[in-house]
């Protein structure tokens, strides 16, 4: 699952059992509040695994609660690998996907001029990443 339109932040682990944890956030203060609520709830999220008999193994986070929160101190919490962390500003819009960049890109069709943010990967590419397009 992708992130909304327009997301600025993505940061995703992978769990040993190959559980995928995803955090979403348009802002840095979004994202310091789901790094710190996946932290404090990582005993939980191990727990509701078990019951549902997935073998993931979550250690508790060291930092108290009241220190900073870092995608690092989350994924130890998980014992998870981080996938992938969108840059915050990659280009003057702030658009970017998951293969970085998004490129302003510009034409005419019959329909009229168009516009639109589009992913980096060459186009076919099945990972190819859908326009942002412009109104």
């Amino acid at each position: 699952m992708a992130g909304q339109v327009g997301t600025k932040f993505q940061i995703n682990y992978k769990l040993n059992n190959g559980t995928l944890i995803n955090l979403y956030a348009d802002t840095v203060i979004e994202l310091e509040t789901g790094l710190a609520d996946l932290a404090m709830n990582a005993l939980n999220i191990n727990k509701t695994g078990t019951e549902l008999g997935v073998n993931a193994h979550v250690a508790p986070v060291a930092a108290p609660v009241t220190a900073p929160v870092t995608v690092s101190s989350v994924a130890a919490a998980f014992n998870a690998t981080p996938v992938q962390s969108a840059p915050a500003t990659s280009n003057s819009s702030g658009n970017s996907c998951k293969h970085g960049a998004m490129k302003l890109v510009t034409g005419t069709s019959t329909k009229g001029p168009w516009s639109a943010y589009m992913c980096s990967m060459p186009k076919g590419s099945p990972d190819k990443c859908e326009p942002i397009w412009l109104r």
